[in-house]
């Protein structure tokens, strides 16, 4: 009987020192996780991620810090890592609704310039949205998804959902108030940019957006004054206007002073002469040709010139 003993002793042993390997490499792994951790504040970003993957390769089965990586991953605008980062701790962690977020809107970033499609993305958002169903910015990806597969109904849903679980976030508001403009629903389009005007906070980048498509709705409605005043708030919001699709705020403010009765001569060329410079002598004149044309046009009218 004793000479049974042995094997099964052995056996006992090794698993005894499996398990203490395992448990060696979690601890590790943690502590590579913490170290990560400072260099992330520290901003070395390619430190942090080092150090998370050197942990993720000892302890695979810990979800949590899968997560730091996919948002170190994030920080790089690294978006197919990000996207396989998730769908590992998706696995790992198949309840864990914000890797489905991450997930999805990563899928998405990757659509903007290929080579995934939209509808990539829409799976892991609905997911996201199931398993918790307070997630403002999946709602609100979602309803990307389903603009850009023509599907308006849903978005005008899914972005409005954004709003009612995020109030304060105003560049949701932007985007469905642009939809309804878009599909000629003037008015709901001028109440949903209101009320995210009531939510408005001083140096916000969305009052830029806001105003801007308030100046559009009010020109749609030939009330100029209420246009005028929307375009500055814009030019305002937006300081020297030098990020990419705001020197619109030229164009939009020299069109509105060349309109009000009497016209604002000066302040519209300058304006004009602004956009001018900026946009019609640079890389994105072809973009905004039409723009470029009217401003012309504008400054003849007025009897100026646009250099």
């Amino acid at each position: 009987m004793k000479r049974l003993l042995a094997p099964i002793s052995l056996a006992l042993a090794i698993s005894a020192l499996s398990i203490t390997a395992c448990s060696r490499n979690n601890i590790e792994a943690v502590n590579l996780a913490n170290e990560g951790d400072q260099d992330k504040k520290a901003n070395n970003i390619d430190g942090a991620i080092s150090k998370y993957e050197q942990a993720t390769n000892l302890d695979p089965t810990n979800h949590k810090i899968l997560g730091k990586l996919a948002s170190a991953y994030q920080k790089k605008e690294a978006w197919d890592k990000v996207a396989s980062t998730c769908a590992r701790a998706e696995k790992v962690a198949p309840k864990f609704a914000n890797y489905y977020a991450q997930h999805g809107h990563a899928l998405i970033k990757q659509a903007e310039k290929g080579p995934t499609g939209w509808g990539d993305a829409k799976q892991p958002l609905e997911e996201a949205i199931k398993l918790d169903p307070n997630i403002a910015d999946a709602y609100f990806d979602l309803g990307e998804v389903q603009f850009h597969g023509d599907d308006e109904a849903a978005a005008l849903a899914s972005y409005t959902k954004a709003i009612m679980t995020k109030p304060d976030e105003l560049s949701f508001y932007a985007y469905l108030a642009d939809l309804y403009k878009n599909l000629n629903y003037i008015d709901l389009a001028e109440t949903t940019l209101t009320q995210a005007l009531s939510f408005a906070k001083e140096g916000d980048k969305a009052l830029f957006n806001i105003h801007s498509l308030l100046g559009d709705v009010y020109d749609r409605k030939r009330d100029l004054n209420k246009a005028l005043t929307e375009y500055e708030a814009a030019k305002k919001s937006c300081g020297q206007c030098n990020e990419p699709g705001q020197p619109i705020a030229f164009f939009n403010l020299g069109a509105a002073y060349a309109s009000v009765s009497p016209p604002r001569k000066s302040e519209a060329i300058s304006n004009l002469q602004n956009f001018q410079k900026i946009i019609c002598k640079g890389a994105a004149a072809a973009r905004y040709a039409d723009q470029c044309t009217q401003a012309q046009q504008l400054a003849t009218k007025l009897g100026g010139t646009l250099q």
